[in-house]
């Protein structure tokens, strides 16, 4: 209230400065410990850093608490919950187990395996959500190749590629996806013809490029056969309904209706069960991604508020962001900084701006997504895998994600741009 009494003074020009000067230090440190992960001398997480980050904002003044809840997409908060409840119970019913045991028995040759955990992770991933695929996927893709002695790592790093490449594909696939939706209101189907024949490209490539690099491994006529150890248990009801559900849920995407909507009533009648108890299907969502998104949607829209004036807007217009190769690049260069979620948040004061901001956003969604492949700490899929294959013993490199993410993040980010 101080500030209204002094309008037009000195005083409330010293205070607005300092509320602005305060909100961007806020913004920084937030984003800069997302990147980083971690703060000497404590156990803050990224949750953790968002949600401190948007109450500092709140307590300032920069934000009142109404504008705090306003600045929340919960579009894009019960899209992400109702995806995660319906893929748990896709897990805990054994539906994976079943599709991996499918696989690995028709499977008799290392690129055949490749191939097939490639275009199972990139189809999963695109309407499934590539971290949880990636959750998935990792242990199963371990099990079977420990058991024939081949070398993980490859088949590995085929989980976690081909998960952030097919992710791609569809509103549903990851995350940023869900934010470039439900900010820019593209149609399901729409999205999906755009950006679809990207994700099929880069599964390819994935495929192409992990086999020449371990040319030992796949360029052979070795032959293996696959022993199960005991028969898949699953709960067939289950699985039946969840897959009924989740088809019912697609084709309501593509038909037109809202997505977050459909996710979350869809996620709520998962819940309608008999067989799986509901503490285990809430101890499989990934509350601090949902903390996370709360956090940077409030901290966001305070940074907008003091920092993008009509005057930064047209100074960035002006650095040919409507270029699609520039935007690509910025897009690309940023989700590798800060990771993709934020990097997506922050660009869009700027897309809607843009001469074409529909085509714009696919533009972020793409290059945000595939350039997660760069490096190991690109994406939190890659992390997932990694670490998971740590807990049982076996080491991915940072130079042997490197030497297939790198090109292959370039050469599909590359396709995307002539593509679109």
């Amino acid at each position: 209230m101080g500030l209204y009494m002094f309008d037009n003074s000195p005083l409330q020009a010293i205070l607005h400065n300092a509320e602005s000067y305060t909100a961007i230090a806020i913004f920084i440190a937030t984003y800069l410990f997302i990147a980083v992960g971690k703060l000497p001398g404590y156990h803050l997480d990224r949750a953790g850093a968002a949600l401190l980050g948007a109450c500092l904002m709140v307590w300032l003044g920069v934000l009142t608490l109404d504008d705090a809840f306003a600045a929340i997409d919960f579009d894009t908060i019960a899209l992400l919950l109702g995806m995660m409840i319906v893929v748990a119970n896709l897990r805990l019913s054994g539906f994976f187990l079943l599709v991996n045991e499918w696989v690995v028995l028709r499977a008799r040759y290392p690129l055949v395996l490749l191939s097939a955990i490639v275009f199972l992770a990139g189809v999963l991933s695109a309407f499934l959500v590539n971290d949880t695929i990636c959750l998935v996927m990792t242990p199963l893709v371990l099990d079977v190749t420990l058991r024939l002695k081949r070398n993980p790592v490859p088949y590995l790093l085929a989980v976690a590629l081909a998960s952030n490449v097919g992710s791609v594909a569809t509103i549903t696939g990851n995350p940023q996806n869900m934010i470039v939706g439900s900010l820019s209101r593209i149609h399901y189907g729409s999205f999906t013809l755009a950006l679809a024949p990207v994700a099929l490209a880069g599964v390819l490539m994935a495929i192409v490029m992990i086999a020449l690099i371990y040319r030992a491994e796949f360029l052979s006529r070795d032959r293996f056969e696959v022993e199960v150890a005991s028969p898949v248990r699953y709960l067939q009801p289950v699985v039946i309904k969840s897959l009924l559900v989740l088809s019912v849920m697609v084709v309501l995407f593509f038909t037109g209706h809202p997505v977050a909507k459909v996710a979350i009533i869809g996620g709520a009648y998962m819940l309608f069960t008999r067989r799986i108890k509901a503490h285990k299907v809430y101890r499989e969502i990934d509350w601090p991604l949902l903390l996370m998104f709360a956090g940077l949607f409030v901290v966001v829209a305070a940074f907008e508020r003091v920092a993008v004036t009509p005057g930064v807007i047209a100074a960035v217009a002006r650095q040919h962001l409507d270029n699609i190769a520039v935007l690509s690049a910025v897009t690309a260069v940023l989700s590798n900084l800060v990771s993709n979620v934020p990097a997506v948040l922050m660009l869009k004061s700027f897309v809607g701006n843009l001469a074409d901001p529909q085509r714009a956003w696919l533009v972020v969604a793409m290059a945000s997504t595939l350039a997660g492949n760069f490096t190991l700490v690109g994406s939190v899929a890659n992390l997932i895998v990694a670490q998971r294959a740590q807990g049982a013993g076996v080491t991915i490199s940072f130079w042997a994600y490197f030497k297939v993410g790198a090109p292959l993040t370039v050469a599909t980010i590359l396709f995307g741009v002539w593509w679109l």
